[in-house]
């Protein structure tokens, strides 16, 4: 009897072995000679299309209102087809009937009872009424109006049975296939153009949640007001939130110039992010790791995320899988030159 009851004993203190988990660590990098300059900027479509027919006629269907998505390809509007289907059927009898007569009148020449002359003027005549029947059906398919791209329908302009002529603006689309910032840039900055060397944004709905930019183009001419146009790109599209017409706090930084912010560099994956706030595991001398709030300004030229807030640069930083971590938990650190990762999830 009592060595069954140390044989449950034992199996009691396996079952409340914790797991621990096993971890890397970064250390924090200073910014080197690297200085940032923060400006209001706009989110903005590539481009806004003017779409309408290529032919004219009265509106039969307007399957779009203002604010849908559309892809590329899909039907937007439609034009009363009755008179240009009939003008197909027409030239299709025509073309038809033609066609018959020739493959006659080719029998008659082979055996040479058809002047060549009086051949060779059906075979062309056929082709006239080739190429009109396909006039007509070009002009059939021109009553259906297609999205050349993927966007949002921005205004309606015309309602159902209204007559409209060929390239009447019916609807106008935001081309969102690419999105763009606009940003003014002081002539002081303007001329440091050649030091530029990273861009980024965040909206003031997500300020800690940064947005890769590339540049497009920079105006060669100041406005009224002394200020230059910037124009960049969002590197992926696919995977922000930011829309047309939405304000952006966008991010330079510039190289060899005198820095004028100070703070660290660590890589984008020890970061995460709570209720709007940004966040990193430190772990302490207990082997616990703590939570701490930080402040992200951006990403620089070499994807790592900048501190400006909230470390001093002596901790010791969770390098990754920071989203499975609990405040307290204990870990295990492993060394940097373990490639195996035995036993853990990092």
């Amino acid at each position: 009897m009592p060595a069954m009851i140390l044989l449950l004993a034992a199996c009691n203190t396996n079952k409340e072995e914790k797991f621990v988990r096993s971890v890397k660590l970064v250390q924090p990098v200073a910014l080197g000679n690297v200085s940032y300059k923060s400006l209001s900027g706009t989110v903005k479509e590539s481009r806004e299309i003017s779409l309408g027919f290529k032919t004219g006629g009265q509106i039969d269907k307007i399957l779009v209102k203002e604010g849908d998505f559309v892809r590329q390809g899909q039907t937007i509007a439609m034009l009363d087809q009755e008179d240009y289907q009939l003008g197909v059927d027409a030239y299709q009898i025509q073309y038809d009937q033609m066609k018959n007569e020739v493959e006659r009148m080719k029998q008659l020449y082979e055996a040479k009872s058809l002047n060549g002359n009086d051949y060779e003027k059906a075979v062309a005549g056929l082709e006239q009424l080739r190429v009109q029947l396909q006039i007509n059906k070009n002009k059939l398919e021109y009553t259906t109006l297609k999205a050349p791209v993927s966007g949002y329908i921005q205004t309606v302009n015309y309602e159902k049975a209204e007559m409209v002529q060929a390239g009447s603006p019916i609807v106008n689309l935001l081309d969102v296939s690419k999105i763009e910032v606009e940003v003014d840039i002081p002539a002081s900055l303007y001329m440091q153009q050649d030091k530029f060397s990273g861009f980024s944004c965040a909206s003031s709905l997500s300020p800690n949640v940064s947005h890769p930019l590339t540049l497009i183009s920079i105006n060669q001419k100041a406005s009224s007001t002394q200020l230059y146009k910037m124009l960049l790109s969002l590197t992926d599209n696919h995977s922000t939130k930011l829309t047309a017409g939405m304000n952006v706090v966008v991010n330079i930084s510039l190289t060899d110039a005198q820095p004028n912010i100070t703070g660290f560099t660590l890589p984008v994956n020890s970061i995460f992010s709570e209720q709007e706030k940004s966040y990193v595991w430190v772990l302490g001398n207990d082997s616990t790791v703590s939570k701490r709030e930080i402040k992200l300004q951006g990403i620089d030229t070499t994807g790592k995320a900048i501190i400006t807030e909230g470390i001093q640069g002596n901790e010791q930083i969770i390098k990754a899988g920071v989203h499975s971590l609990t405040e307290n938990e204990k870990v295990h650190v492993l060394p940097e030159s373990d490639k195996t990762n035995v036993g853990g999830l990092f």
